[in-house]
């Protein structure tokens, strides 16, 4: 039955990214600011720093599984989400191996893999031809915000997450042993 937990955690996070823009105040939603929540992406992050080990790479699966989830039933275009977040969450998981996990470190991961996942979402969507944004604008409408925004969720859902991926990591570990 645990093995089912991320699965469902990152779908309930799928549904929710959804309803998003919803909950933020309207004063938000009214301006030109673009805010894109990454809350599957963040809680990848998670995955790939707190309970993947060095030879286990669940979060690029579920990167590349969830992502197409959200092509499908966001965007039109199918695999710009499934290849953004499958292989910026195994470059996540690289640089993880050379960092120790620590509150810190997943607050700078988080930062560099939301500022790398939405610029490279921005970058397949304007070589298609769906988005013909400026750059400059992107990044002061669209990755600034973003980035804000998904790393308050960031800071929100790391002590609910930390303790209970690293027990799951561990009971995982003592399984195959």
């Amino acid at each position: 039955m645990k093995r089912l937990y991320l699965p469902l955690i990152l779908f309930v996070f799928v549904i929710l990214e959804g309803v998003a823009i919803e909950l933020l105040p309207p004063s938000f939603v009214m301006n030109d600011l673009l805010i894109i929540p990454h809350w599957v992406f963040i809680f990848l992050l998670y995955i790939a720093i707190f309970y993947d080990t060095d030879q286990t790479y669940f979060s690029v699966l579920y990167g590349a599984i969830f992502g197409m989830l959200i092509d499908i039933v966001y965007t039109g275009v199918l695999g710009v989400y499934m290849f953004a977040y499958a292989f910026n969450i195994y470059v996540m998981h690289g640089i993880r191996k050379l960092l120790h996990a620590n509150f810190y470190v997943t607050i700078l991961l988080g930062i560099f893999g939301i500022s790398l996942t939405d610029f490279t979402i921005f970058l397949i969507f304007t070589v298609v031809g769906l988005t013909d944004m400026a750059l400059v604008d992107y990044l002061i409408y669209r990755l600034i915000p973003t980035i804000l925004a998904n790393l308050l969720f960031l800071l929100v859902l790391y002590p609910i997450t930390k303790n209970r991926l690293v027990q799951w990591q561990d009971e995982q570990i003592s399984k195959s042993n």
